[in-house]
């Protein structure tokens, strides 16, 4: 038995979780980092409207990981499976699908925004005096940097899925770290202002996605994660199993666009100041945006193996450790962010209207950390094991079905002040759906694991 199989089917529960969450948490925190940073160096200019620009442009780079989630969650869930079973040929072929898939994908999204720009923009929040800054913005990271935003992303969850968490999380932090460094040098240096940022991601991504390459590349004798064309195959359900097991992460991140266009829609109605305020508050939310994601990302495989191979005990105990490393982490961000919500913003910009609309969106989008980091596992835990009807409605549920007609109705009736509150409803009441859900699932996997009759070491 090799470390990786041992890690998946032997490893004590709480050792095997760390494993496999901690790279890929520290990797997402460095993500959120240089996310941050973006904002934060474009902030130092102390121009409302460049923050705002690079707000408005932010749905059309979600999206790219929208499809990063379609191909890399779904392909890694897959080929998890497969393992757990013994299908390494599956898997091998599922890994080349998704990768090749992903990049032809990619690359059509990128020429198809770069066509509708001058439409789209305006559509989004782009106002007269942020649209020239919306499209330098959006030029060189959706459009140039599709390709390898999309392969990095998608590459990172396919070797997870074997067992590589720490490679992984190194080749997303690498990211990270390279944007971090590059932006100052673009943004100042080299005076392109938001231009800048937008070059110092499109590179840092491609550099993570050349690092992926290499790793694979000396890895092809030892690995089934293959990117070799002739491998590429959709027969026994490979097409299907990782597009449908990709959906419901796809779903919620299409629909987080929507909604944050929506948001931005009508926050920029009010003011360019109120804009920035808000997209400064939605930056700093992701800190724990960045930590769920990281929990149920790195857990997803290992959930996904001991399900395929029968280990149902092992795989409860798994969700169980995860979601309350989740929970203790998110309920610590929301005290910390309601109140140093004003010094946090003031780190971004001193523009003293921006940070009174800040602070005010970070106290209510705060709240959003708890439901967000549940909601997440159980979506991880639907998709790891196949239930996808579960995973699709708590999908539409957290975005689209009710935080938009919440927005809608809060600024026409309270005001656009209101219109934050929208999210945080919403994402309660899919909590309580996602917890209806998942307890009788639980307790259905309990049974059989006792009728199964298997034994494992816990701690």
């Amino acid at each position: 038995m090799d470390n990786r199989e041992y890690l998946f089917r032997e490893m004590p529960v709480q050792k095997a979780v760390l494993t496999l969450v901690v790279p890929t948490v520290v990797s997402q925190l460095i993500t959120m980092i240089y996310n941050l940073a973006d904002t934060f160096f474009i902030g130092q200019l102390n121009d409302p409207r460049q923050v705002a620009a690079a707000t408005v442009s932010m749905p059309l780079f979600v999206s790219l990981t929208a499809l990063s989630n379609l191909f890399g969650i779904g392909g890694a869930s897959k080929i998890s499976r497969c393992l757990g079973r013994g299908e390494t040929e599956n898997a091998a072929a599922s890994a080349s699908f998704a990768f090749w898939t992903a990049a032809v994908v990619s690359l059509i999204y990128g020429i198809v925004i770069l066509l509708a720009a001058p439409a789209l923009l305006p559509v989004l929040g782009a106002k007269a005096d942020t649209y020239d800054y919306c499209y330098r913005y959006i030029f060189w990271v959706v459009v140039v940097g599709a390709l390898p935003t999309v392969l990095n992303v998608t590459m990172s969850h396919l070797v997870r899925a074997e067992g590589y968490s720490r490679q992984a999380g190194f080749g997303v932090a690498l990211g990270g770290v390279l944007n971090i460094v590059l932006d100052p040098v673009f943004i100042y240096g080299l005076k392109l202002e938001i231009r800048g940022a937008a070059i110092a991601t499109m590179l840092s991504n491609l550099i993570a996605a050349l690092f992926f390459l290499i790793f694979l590349y000396r890895k092809r004798k030892s690995t089934v994660i293959t990117l070799d064309i002739r491998r590429y195959a959709v027969k026994n359900r490979i097409a299907s199993d990782i597009l449908l097991g990709g959906l419901p992460s796809f779903t919620m991140m299409m629909l987080s666009c929507l909604s944050n266009s929506v948001l931005n829609h009508l926050i920029t109605s009010w003011s360019t100041e109120a804009m920035a305020g808000m997209g400064i508050a939605k930056k700093i939310d992701m800190v724990s945006y960045s930590v769920a994601q990281g929990m149920t990302q790195g857990v997803l495989p290992l959930i996904a193996y001991n399900y395929a191979s029968g280990d149902k005990k092992r795989m409860n105990k798994s969700i169980g450790v995860t979601l309350a490393y989740t929970l203790t982490f998110s309920v610590t961000a929301l005290i910390v962010l309601y109140f140093f919500a004003e010094p946090v913003v003031q780190l971004f910009i001193k523009d003293p209207e921006t940070v009174a609309y800040g602070q005010k969106f970070v106290k209510i989008i705060c709240f959003l950390c708890p439901s967000t980091g549940i909601n997440y596992m159980v979506i991880a835990v639907f998709q790891a094991t196949k239930q996808r009807t579960q995973s699709i409605i708590l999908s539409v549920l957290r975005k689209g079905s009710l935080d938009i007609p919440l927005m809608i109705a809060f600024s026409r009736f309270f005001g656009v002040e209101m219109v934050a509150w929208a999210s945080p409803i919403s994402d309660w009441i899919a909590l309580v759906v996602a917890l209806f859900m998942l307890i009788p699932f639980l307790k259905k996997m309990r049974k059989q694991s006792e009728v199964g009759g298997r034994t494992e070491q816990i701690v």
